[in-house]
């Protein structure tokens, strides 16, 4: 199956350079290209691409607003003149920064990059349903190790209120402190209890005993909001989960 891919720019000649390098990709499909914000957003949640490149400054709507605003969750590369958002590309959970003019051999290490994180996602979600099929019990962890400075912590799994992924690293966030993981986040997902703790977006899991509320949007979409404070949109993927427990 293809992968298929969005193009979104305000400049047409960036447009048909990323077109022109996205022709040696056999295995992706440009189902369409976009110039403004408002559109690109109409696109993504009716294409449901499974890759955009997206422009940070735009007409009408940033790239950022039009990640904030989206209800699918592509994977995401941004291309931009830009160099001051790329920390915050990266906690959007960015696969890429691209700075124009764009070098054709970054461009090719971000595709491969993204092409590599939709196999693994695939592979996971094959794991995951064999063993559903299979009716796997497992074991999950009481606790785990992590490492804080030159120390490594016994953390109780139960104290952790959010993991939230960051690049190839996860940030687990307890009440009184956080650890960066250098494990990603499907692999710490693996290890947690799935009646404790719900993946709602591909760049985060909640442990649902420090959930406070879930707010609902009028256009379908939610936004959980955990005891500390912080709040996380839900994506469509992974509504159903939170939608089990509500009776």
């Amino acid at each position: 199956m293809k992968t298929t891919c969005l193009v979104i720019d305000d400049e047409k000649l960036a447009r048909d350079l990323l077109r022109e390098y996205l022709d040696e990709y056999a295995q992706i499909e440009v189902v369409g290209e976009c110039e403004k914000g408002k559109e690109a957003l109409e696109k993504i949640n009716n294409l449901k691409p499974d890759l955009i490149f997206l422009d940070v400054q735009m007409p009408g709507m940033s790239g950022f607003d039009v990640l904030d605003q989206m209800d699918h969750d592509p994977q995401v590369i941004f291309t931009t003149a830009y160099d001051q958002y790329a920390i915050k590309a990266f906690e959007k959970n960015a696969v890429d920064y691209l700075l124009k003019p764009l070098d054709e051999d970054r461009f090719r290490m971000a595709v491969d990059r993204a092409l590599s994180r939709k196999k693994a996602e695939q592979n996971n979600l094959k794991e995951l349903l064999e063993n559903l099929k299979v009716g796997t019990n497992k074991n999950y962890d009481s606790h785990i190790f992590v490492q804080k400075s030159e120390k490594l912590f016994n953390l109780p799994v139960e104290d952790i209120i959010y993991l939230e992924a960051s690049g190839d690293y996860t940030i687990i966030t307890t009440q009184s402190d956080q650890f960066v993981s250098s494990s990603g986040i499907g692999k710490l997902e693996e290890i947690m209890n799935p009646e404790s703790f719900i993946r709602v977006h591909r760049s985060t899991i909640i442990n649902v005993s420090f959930l406070k509320e879930i707010e609902r949007h009028f256009n379908g979409g939610m936004i959980v909001k955990m005891q500390n404070g912080k709040s996380f949109p839900v994506s469509r993927t992974y509504a159903k989960a939170i939608r089990k427990k509500v009776v």
